[in-house]
């Protein structure tokens, strides 16, 4: 029974979304790209909520939403860590550790709609929209962004170059927009002509189409120094889009692994990371 619920259930989001699309063709791709976006974990969990708060820095309005910050007090360059989709800063808490051995200046921040920040939505351009103004104001050195935080910093670094920067580091981010609504579309069985009405959704509104954004595009301008980190049999995205994104990239390094998983919180990464920010 469960079986048959779970194929009958996105074949009737499918059907209801094309035929409605018909007659309302914008409200209903704004439904699916706010059922695209919606978070549904991420906040604070009880065991996260002491280490989060002893570092807690600011609430600042950014984008329309409160924003919470963090901030881990050092004496060298200050280095930037962006989380991914359904997570929030606790997932830095390995690496948060050896970067205060190595005594760099640490802050963070909970994406819109993730940990202690405010909202029920995320998407690229409001993800680099906050990320802008954190760069602004904290003047990293060094970024670090995982899954979609990753992302995030290849958008930014191609939409407003930061002189300031002098490093990435990219840890399984996903590249190519498309490939993420195939996914989309797969799973809610929509038509290829609401995807159309989706596309065009999208550039109205962000001024881009969905096979305009690619961070394999947005690295062939990026003229910082990059560190990819991506496992081979990563579920979550898939390795191919860092191989992608290094070929654009040339002043990257990519290091594959085999068998860390999607996260990649291991001692090993975090030690390269470090290695790369020091030298």
């Amino acid at each position: 029974m469960k079986k048959l619920i779970a194929k009958i259930v996105p074949l009737a989001y499918g059907q209801y979304f094309n035929i409605s699309s018909l007659i309302l063709p914008k409200k209903m791709a704004h439904i699916a790209f706010n059922l695209f976006c919606t978070i549904r974990k991420g906040k604070v969990l009880p065991q996260q909520k002491d280490y989060l708060d002893r570092a807690k820095l600011a609430m600042e309005t950014v984008a329309g939403h409160q924003i919470q910050s963090y901030h881990w007090p050092g004496t060298k360059e200050t280095v930037l860590l962006v989380h991914g989709w359904e997570s929030n800063t606790f997932r830095w808490r390995n690496l948060i550790q050896k970067l205060k051995e190595a005594q760099y200046n640490i802050i963070a921040f909970d994406a819109p709609s993730h940990g202690y920040s405010s909202g029920k939505l995320l998407y690229a351009p409001l993800y680099e929209e906050v990320l802008h103004y954190m760069v602004k104001k904290h003047d990293p050195k060094h970024l670090v962004g995982h899954s979609m935080g990753g992302l995030t910093l290849m958008y930014n670094e191609y939409k407003n170059p930061n002189p300031g920067v002098k490093k990435m580091v990219v840890i399984g981010a996903p590249s190519e927009f498309h490939e993420i609504m195939q996914q989309y579309q797969d799973i809610l069985k929509f038509n290829d002509r609401f995807m159309g009405v989706l596309d065009n959704y999208i550039l109205n509104r962000f001024g881009f189409q969905i096979r305009d954004f690619s961070t394999s595009k947005f690295a062939k301008t990026n003229t910082k120094r990059g560190l990819l980190f991506h496992d081979k049999l990563d579920m979550v995205a898939p390795y191919h889009a860092s191989k992608q994104v290094h070929a654009s990239w040339k002043g990257s390094k990519l290091i594959s692994t085999e068998g860390l998983g999607h996260s990649m919180h291991q001692e090993e990464v975090n030690d390269e990371i470090i290695n790369f920010l020091v030298a």
